[in-house]
Parts: C-alpha cells; sequence; structure tokens
C-alpha cells in the first residue's frame, strides 16, 4: 500500500513538507496511548539486542542522523521499532540552514539530494527535549549529533564543539562529531589528521563519561580513511560512523538535467552502496575488533543490514530508504533479520 501512497500521493508534494509531515505522524505515535499499540507490531526480538558503547541497544538497526534533527520524533521513531535515533546535527548556535529548495528526490534511484546546512534549533532547545525524554526513559538509544555553527569560522571551531558537547553529552546516550556533511562551508577541511586531532581531545574532555564517536566522509581517499580510524583509536574515541553523504554524482539513473538542476548538496541512498561497504572494509581492518563501527549509507534491507554485520560493522544506521519504503520499515529490517537466523 505504501508504494502506491508513494507514487500517487507523496512524490508530488515538496520533499521537506512532505518529511515535516510525515514527523507529525511520527510524533503522534510516540504519544504512549499510540506507541503502545505501535509496538505490538514494531518491535524486534529480544534475541536482537547488541551490547556495544556499554549500552544495550534494542536492535542493531538505527535510525541516522538528519532525520530528526531537533529530538522531537525520537519516542515515535522508537515505537516504528529503530534500536537507536541519532538525533541532530545539532548546533551551538540556532540556524535556519541553507536557502530552500534543499532537499530533493532521484526517485529512480531511490536516492535524495540534501544542502539542508544543519537547519535546527540550536543546543540549548536540544537540551530542553532530551532532559524532558530522559525523564520518560524511552527504552531506545539516544546518539547526538553535533556540527559546527555556520557563523563560527572554522579557527573557532573546536570551541563551538565544545560549547555543543558541554550542553549536550550528559544527555546523549553517545555523541557524534559531525566533520563530513558536505553543506557547511569548510567542515570537511576539518577531517585532516592535524586539525581533527586536537578537536577531538577537546570534545572528548567536554564529554566527559559519554561515548565519542566521529562520523567521516566517504569521499576521501582510503589512506585517509584509515588515517582517520587509527586517530580515533589513539584519542580514545568509543567508535567512528562511516559515512556521511557524497559529493559524487557518478552511476546516477536519474536524467542527468534533472540532477544538475538539484545542484549542490550530499547525496544519499541507494547509490552509496558500493562505496560504503568499501569505507567499511577499510575501517574495519584500521581498528581493534571491539572497536565500535557504525555503518550507514545505501542500506535498504534485511539483507542489507545484515551484510554490514558480516563485514564487521557493529550496528547499521538508514535514513534515506525511510522516505521510500514507508514507516514500517524498521520493523521490516527487524524481522527480516530475524527470520534470517
Amino acid at each position: 500500500m505504501y508504494p502506491l501512497l508513494f507514487r500517487v500521493v507523496l512524490s508530488r508534494l515538496d520533499p521537506e513538507f512532505a518529511h515535516h509531515a510525515g514527523m507529525a505522524v511520527i510524533r503522534v505515535l510516540g504519544v504512549p496511548s499510540f506507541s503502545w499499540a505501535t509496538r505490538a507490531l514494531t518491535a524486534p526480538a529480544a534475541d536482537q539486542r547488541v551490547h556495544a558503547l556499554g549500552l544495550e541497544f534494542p536492535s542493531p538497526f538505527g535510525i541516522a542522523a538528519g532525520f530528526d534533527k531537533n529530538a522531537v520524533g525520537v519516542r515515535g521513531l522508537a515505537a516504528l521499532g529503530f534500536g537507536h535515533v541519532e538525533v541532530g546535527t545539532i548546533t551551538a548556535i540556532p540556524q535556519d540552514g541553507n536557502p530552500k529548495p534543499r532537499l530533493f528526490r532521484l526517485i529512480p534511484d531511490r536516492a535524495v539530494i540534501n544542502r539542508m546546512g544543519f537547519n535546527n534549533a540550536g543546543a540549548d532547545a536540544a537540551a530542553q527535549r532530551l532532559t524532558k525524554l530522559r525523564r520518560r526513559r524511552p527504552d531506545t538509544v539516544i546518539g547526538v549529533n553535533i556540527g559546527k555553527s555556520r557563523v563560527v569560522d572554522v579557527e573557532n571551531a573546536t570551541a563551538d564543539y565544545v560549547a555543543s558537547a558541554t550542553k549536550l553529552a550528559s544527555l546523549a546516550d553517545y555523541l557524534a562529531v559531525n566533520v563530513s556533511s558536505p553543506n557547511t562551508p569548510g567542515l570537511r577541511g576539518l577531517q585532516a589528521v592535524e586539525t581533527l586531532a586536537p578537536l577531538l581531545r577537546a570534545v572528548k574532555e567536554a564529554a566527559g563519561r559519554t561515548p565519542l564517536l566521529v562520523k567521516i566522509a566517504p569521499d576521501l581517499p582510503d589512506d585517509e580513511i584509515a588515517a582517520i580510524a587509527r586517530l580515533a583509536v589513539a584519542e580514545g574515541l568509543a567508535g567512528i560512523i562511516a559515512h556521511n553523504t557524497t559529493i559524487g554524482r557518478d552511476g546516477l539513473k536519474t536524467d542527468a538535467a534533472k540532477v544538475e538542476a538539484a545542484g549542490a548538496g550530499g547525496l544519499s541512498g541507494a547509490p552509496l552502496r558500493a562505496r560504503s561497504m568499501e569505507v567499511l572494509a577499510v575501517v574495519r581492518e584500521a581498528v581493534p575488533a571491539d572497536f565500535c563501527v557504525i555503518s550507514v549509507g545505501g542500506v535498504e534491507t534485511a539483507a542489507d543490514v545484515q551484510e554490514r554485520l558480516d563485514a564487521g560493522a557493529t550496528l547499521v544506521q538508514g535514513y534515506t530508504a525511510f522516505l521510500y519504503r514507508g514507516p514500517f520499515w524498521g520493523r521490516q529490517i527487524n524481522r527480516g533479520l530475524r527470520s534470517a537466523r
């Protein structure tokens, strides 16, 4: 039914409007009277639990950062079967993001181009929401993804990240440092090891006991990815998230004129699958066996998730396929993983 609804109705709506409409429904599903019934249909089985980062994840599959930028839909997403929800990207200073339109569907590729620009209400607002969530004790793991505020110069990025970490770390089950979005000027330059090392060191100190991870880009050469992975281990981070969206446009089925019209931004979805597997292999080889590696990019099915787990991923995340597969995507993944055993 959902594929028909998407083809006939949702695909005709502005992508960002459709996202906000979907998030409104997800928020309703998080209300206790609705979440109980939803969980009865979607909850992962007890034997799907994963222990990582000193935490227990109900399922190895979670929702990636970017879907719930302001920590408003965590309970609804948990009710839909996701084993963890990574909120954000959150910046220390509230910002509107880039001008609209900034989100584009590539339907033949089951992909999306976005240049949202870290639109979010800021760390203070996120801290208030997360404090309320903690009082309600949701049984899902909440990761908090932090990024650089656009108005802050790159040379002052460390202090900006530290400001967010100081406000949010104690409210997060884990904290993720995003230095890999293509939509904030200068951000990806922070991935250079000589720049990244002091930044991670400072954020780790601000994070205290909260596990700290770093999220990397898929567009780096393999040797640089391996160097960042080794740096993460050397600096005592808890894990690495591989990976963010790509600036590449190779091999797309969508008409080239439409892709060009969409313009700059990060590509996500099915076309990233092959590169995501390559990056996972590079990272896994560079880090110890017990180091947490979260694989994300091009994940659509339970078979995709299982492939990542078999290749050494500790956990797996998705986002774009949610738009194409509908609200019971998490349930589909969990049930597929269980039946594959």
